[in-house]
């Protein structure tokens, strides 16, 4: 049953299941057919054109990076795979292929008993994140019911970051009542805010870095199109560094130039019409709640694609690739090689970038730290990983001894969790099980004045501290 589940969602993905899941809770919410049916239609455009738009650039960025990292020289043992071969790999096991409908009636229930607020079963796919990790502690313990509750614990994290992050990520994306669910980027959210803090107080938020302030400071040089133009040649450049004297190189040059200049001027119109999706269920939330003693602000998950090619979040991710790259070499004990997962960067800085209201400044600086964080992750995981990947039959690189997935795997607060389960000491589980209900319970008690306090600090307001000094007291 499980193999068939898994069958029809690889046939039937995003762009399908979401607009049936919208379909219908449009209906239940009393939208009007029409507009129930237009709304479902918009959001698998926009989920389609995302698809259709990426799956045209990757290809053309993927082979620069690439040979960007071997001009390098540098031949570290562990090589990143990618995130699309993790999928496959996590998908793949016995472990994986339980949690996925697990997953489903997990998830589908937390949101129906208001556990919390938001529908993490529109985007499925990316349950993979949680397969990974349990089947890593499947293959060391062969303990079924220890992986199974590791993937459990970590779907309430992820479930509790997520509801954190969503009002901001709404508004900073500017896609009503949605926000990220995956695992992998809303992991980040503690960090995020925490950094954005201290961030703030050393006084970053006086450089105005950001794609409104670029754009009427530089004029034409600040527009989108014209930022895309400079890092894709800039990105193009780098690859080539060996063969600049040659046509092909330049020709790759201004092909990268040209295709990331023409991801910052589709991509808003393409958000343009995902957003129009949930205007009439917007609508009829605010009717249907109209007079009632207290309302449910709810958030349907989406696919991190939808943030992708925001300026400030492409333009952040672009300028972290060589920035990665640089620090994996420098870093004393990494033995992570990002490859792959570089071009993954604009999905993974996505928290950054709206808790910091759109400044690449404190999103590079906050990115770069905990990526580097990470790679020390993958160093310590990449075994298990490699172990998990042999056993589905996965082919190890024959430059690599072992291979990981810089986008999936480099997760410092997840691999703590992970540890936890690993020791299979019931005191440290049951440490991060009171951790979790901690921060939940706090945040669901204090989850307006949270919000405020994240908004306010977002836009660099001093205002901010005053509300969370509120919340403690």
């Amino acid at each position: 049953m499980l193999e068939i589940l898994n069958n029809i969602f690889n046939t039937f993905s995003a762009p399908v299941f979401v607009p049936v899941i919208l379909f219908f809770i449009a209906l239940i919410l009393r939208v009007d057919t029409k507009k129930a049916f237009f709304s479902a239609l918009y959001a698998g455009i926009g989920l389609e054109g995302f698809t259709l738009l990426l799956n045209s650039y990757v290809p053309i960025v993927v082979p620069v990076v690439q040979k960007m990292v071997t001009n390098t020289g540098v031949n570290l043992p562990i090589f990143d795979i990618g995130w699309q071969a993790a999928s496959v790999v996590a998908y793949s096991t016995t472990v994986g292929m339980i949690f996925l409908g697990l997953g489903i009636v997990l998830q589908l229930a937390l949101f129906l008993v208001r556990w919390t607020d938001i529908f993490q079963p529109s985007d499925l796919w990316n349950n993979y994140s949680y397969m990974a990790w349990g089947s890593m502690i499947y293959l060391i313990t062969k303990n079924m019911m220890l992986s199974i509750l590791c993937m459990v614990v970590l779907n309430l994290y992820s479930l509790l970051f997520s509801e954190i992050v969503a009002k901001r990520w709404s508004k900073y994306y500017n896609y009503p009542n949605c926000t990220i669910i995956q695992l992998h980027h809303v992991e980040t959210v503690p960090f995020a805010i925490l950094m954005n803090w201290i961030l703030s107080k050393l006084g970053a938020d006086k450089i105005k870095l950001d794609p409104p302030t670029l754009q009427k400071k530089l004029g034409f040089i600040g527009e989108p199109i014209t930022l895309g133009l400079l890092l894709g040649l800039l990105i193009g450049i780098l690859g080539n560094l060996s063969s600049l004297g040659t046509l092909a190189a330049w020709g790759q040059i201004a092909i990268c130039g040209i295709s990331t200049s023409a991801v910052m001027a589709i991509f808003p119109r393409i958000a343009g019409l995902f957003a129009q999706a949930f205007l009439p269920l917007t609508e009829a939330t605010k009717k249907s709640v109209k007079g009632a003693t207290k309302a449910r602000e709810w958030y349907l998950g989406v696919n991190d694609a939808t943030g992708y090619g925001e300026t400030a979040t492409l333009t952040t991710g672009i300028i972290l690739i060589p920035i990665m790259v640089l620090l994996a070499i420098i870093l004393p004990g990494n033995r992570t090689l990002p490859l792959v997962d570089l071009i993954a960067l604009p999905y993974m800085v996505e928290v950054f970038v709206a808790m910091s209201n759109g400044n690449m400044f404190k999103s590079i600086i906050s990115g770069a730290i905990w990526f580097s964080i990470g790679l020390y992750i993958t160093t310590f995981t990449a075994p298990f990983f490699t172990q998990v990947a042999a056993q589905v039959g996965v082919s190890i690189p024959e430059t690599a001894l072992m291979i990981t997935s810089f986008g999936i795997l480099a997760k410092p607060l997840v691999s703590l969790i992970f540890l936890a389960f690993l020791s299979q000491s019931w005191l440290l589980i049951g440490i991060v099980l009171a951790i979790y209900f901690v921060i939940f319970f706090y945040f669901k008690r204090n989850k307006s004045v949270i919000y405020n306090y994240i908004e306010r600090s977002a836009v660099g307001n001093d205002e901010s501290e005053g509300d969370l000094n509120t919340a403690n007291s």
